[in-house]
């Protein structure tokens, strides 16, 4: 379940007059770290170690000879970098705008061609180069198609494509809760193709309505298994280029009731494919032969609660989780089973298993250098609200810090493919983004070549840090804002943000709060953010898995027993408390409301889960169990089980067009609340997905909306 993001981001773009080089856009090339900028619809290249040596590899010029017009959106390149795909035209598929049109470019001619120009328009999907440069493949409409790049003749590798059959991309609910969206991989030597094929056909449709964009009402199916339903039946088949034919891997357990998460080549006849059970707590690694289909097993784990294939919070997604090293003998693999998240280094046989980073603190793994075999990987040992680079060698399992001690709070790195240098970008709670590129052996600075330059962050309220211990002695760490022209002789209303569930974390060293609430803080609020046990901060794994069968219960409880500890300081107002989450942030919402009316006495809620049987199979059956398995944690977690003890002002608020948490969530509660005369508001948008926002408007009509109601029911301003 993800948490619907909202929030002001000020971007500082750094652009160089020396090189003219926009480090904030840069995008790495496969291999190497060189990198690539769109300077006016001219792709310039450039190689780190010589930035005076730009290469134009594309003009403008060339683009329209070709009779290409639209955005660049993406660069695909082949693997000796003569050859590109542009991708554009994209439109959305769930979350985001993953199908478009390609373009094919020979770097050496300057000339192009559109792709699949005989399939419909911004159809193509994952489109990507054989490794002797002689085809592409892609997507379309669920069918994989290759394309000779000399000839241009398409050629249909898979032909049974639907809506409910699916081949080289996923459903919904793989890509929401399992981060796949690219469904297919060339093997290295151009021979083959594996893909997923997801047969959704046994998958029960969820139906929205759509009532205004057409005379009569329609309706808008989205195959969405629910808990307690089975998954769609997934498989993974190889192509063979020259015959056509396809193999299927003999993975074992039955394919409606495991999920096949992850699947790379490690050489021209076999691969490695990551599956996760039912219940997502055992994780099997096999080694699959592409021609005899046959699957071995090399690694197995177990977990009491569930396990995390790949870090769910980072929102990367078709990211393999086990990276080769020793040439090819042996891979990195992540698991915090032994109370943190750390690295191991597992055999290729998988008869051996040694552990990497010994530290006791959260190595969270993102990238690897072959050459110096240095492991980086992000943790934050003394604050969970920062996080830092840090490096352990292969070999030695020396450890140190990589981020340098005057970039305090929080650190993103985007690595180039070698893992040699890195987009490096900083911020904390009194400091504004900022940008620079780094070398990793040294973190020195590339570019920009003059000195650093902190800005203060641009807002008109403070942030500040603070915890609180709750009655129940758990230490919980909180963000925030502040009036500038803050008395604490006064009393404030005081505003909470939550979200609360696996996903996401709030209390984060970072320079602007929520948006919604930062627009009120002027007028007179106290804002404030806090993680509970069970959000993904580097806290362990005790923290993070204590939520486990318990979604809607610990993190309620431990949001409440933290804001009664707030409302004990002196400059807080008690009769004027208000709370706001979105998505699982909503659903923490309507039960703080709901169960804690002495606490919180106004509370908006958006796109709620009301319900946790309604919320789909994947996401909620990992963190609560199976149905049958957890059934009285099922309903005490749900909101709707406790409207009858309404008591403040409630907004609630949904669209009625979101695939994610279904409008019917709405009219479940709006039914209970009625049942028992309960008093509320409520804002429907229709058509809108779960960010509501969709059409003319509806951003400035959702925000005036939302700060009347709470200017009305908790008047700002202290007293």
């Amino acid at each position: 379940m993800r948490k619907f993001f909202l929030f002001l981001l000020f971007i500082s773009f750094s652009i160089f007059a020396q090189e003219n080089v926009d480090i904030d856009h840069l995008n790495w090339l496969p291999d190497s770290h060189s990198f690539w900028v769109n300077s006016q619809n001219n792709i310039e290249v450039y190689d780190v170690d010589n930035l005076s040596k730009k290469k134009i590899i594309l003009t403008d010029d060339q683009l329209k000879k070709s009779g290409f017009t639209g955005e660049i959106e993406k660069l695909v390149w082949n693997n000796n970098k003569t050859k590109v795909l542009i991708y554009t035209n994209s439109k959305k598929v769930w979350r985001a705008n993953t199908k478009g049109d390609y373009w094919f470019f020979d770097l050496v001619t300057g000339k192009g061609r559109q792709l699949g120009k005989s399939l419909e328009k911004s159809s193509l999907m994952f489109a990507k180069f054989s490794s002797d440069n002689e085809n592409a493949a892609y997507v379309s409409q669920h069918n994989i198609y290759l394309e000779n790049l000399n000839s241009g003749k398409i050629t249909p590798l898979t032909t049974d494509g639907t809506d409910k059959i699916i081949n080289g991309t996923f459903d919904w609910v793989y890509e929401e809760e399992l981060a796949a969206r690219d469904g297919f991989r060339w093997s290295p030597d151009g021979k083959s193709i594996s893909f997923w094929r997801v047969d959704a056909t046994k998958t029960k449709f969820h139906l929205m309505i759509n009532n205004t964009d057409a005379l009569y009402p329609f309706t808008v199916p989205v195959e969405y298994p629910k808990a307690g339903e089975k998954p769609s039946s997934v498989k993974i088949g190889v192509i063979d280029i020259s015959s056509l034919q396809t193999n299927w891997l003999q993975i074992p357990g039955e394919p409606d009731n495991n999920y096949l998460v992850r699947m790379e080549w490690t050489n021209n006849q076999n691969m490695m494919v990551v599956q996760l059970n039912r219940n997502q707590n055992q994780a099997s690694i096999y080694n699959c032969n592409a021609k005899s289909g046959q699957a071995d097993l090399i690694y197995q784990e177990k977990s009491e609660s569930w396990i995390d294939v790949f870090d769910i919070s980072a929102g990367e997604y078709d990211v393999f989780p086990c990276q080769f090293v020793d040439n090819g003998k042996a891979f990195l693999w992540s698991s915090d089973a032994d109370g943190w998240m750390h690295i191991y280094k597992i055999s290729s046989d998988g008869k051996s298993k040694e552990l990497i980073t010994t530290e006791n603190f959260d190595a969270y793994y993102k990238a690897y250098n072959k050459e110096t075999k240095s492991i980086y990987f992000i943790a934050s040992p003394t604050d969970a609200t920062q996080r830092y680079l840090y490096e352990t060698n292969l070999n030695t399992k020396k450890t140190k810090r990589v981020t340098s001690k005057e970039f305090e709070g929080t650190n993103e790195y985007r690595f180039s493919t070698d893992a040699k240098y890195a987009k490096h970008t900083n911020s904390n709670i009194n400091r504004n983004y900022n940008t620079r590129l780094v070398a990793l052996s040294n973190h020195k600075k590339i570019l920009p070549t003059e000195a650093d330059n902190f800005t203060a962050p641009n807002r008109n309220y403070s942030l500040e840090k603070f915890k609180v211990k709750t009655g129940d002695g758990i230490d919980i760490d909180g963000i925030m804002a502040k009036p500038l022209n803050f008395d604490p002789a006064k009393k404030y209303p005081v505003f909470f943000y939550v979200y609360g569930e696996p996903m996401a974390s709030v209390a984060n060293d970072e320079p602007y709060f929520n948006y919604f609430i930062a627009a009120l803080i002027p007028e007179g609020y106290i804002g404030i953010a806090m993680d509970n046990r069970g959000t993904p901060v580097m806290k362990g794994t005790k923290w993070r898995k204590s939520i486990y069968k318990n979604i809607g219960i610990i993190n309620t409880h431990d949001q409440a027993m933290a804001a009664k500890e707030v409302l004990k300081w002196n400059f807080i107002d008690t009769d004027r408390v208000a709370v706001h989450g979105w998505s699982g942030g909503g659903a923490v919402t309507l039960n703080l409301m709901f169960q804690f009316p002495e606490i919180y006495k106004t509370g908006i809620a958006i796109a709620a889960v009301a319900d946790q049987h309604f919320y789909d199979n994947i996401y909620t059956e990992r963190y609560m169990g199976l149905p049958n398995e957890n059934e009285a944690a099922y309903i005490q977690a749900s909101p709707v089980t406790h409207a009858k003890k309404l008591k403040g002002n409630l907004l609630y608020i949904h669209g009625t067009g979101d695939d994610n948490v279904h409008y019917k969530n709405a009219e479940v509660l709006i039914n209970e609340l009625v049942k028992y005369d309960k008093m509320f508001d409520l804002m429907i948008y229709p058509n809108r997905s779960h960010n509501i926002s969709e059409g003319e408007g509806t951003d400035k009509h959702l925000a005036d909306t939302f700060l009347r109601y709470i200017r009305k029911n908790s008047p700002p301003g202290a007293k």
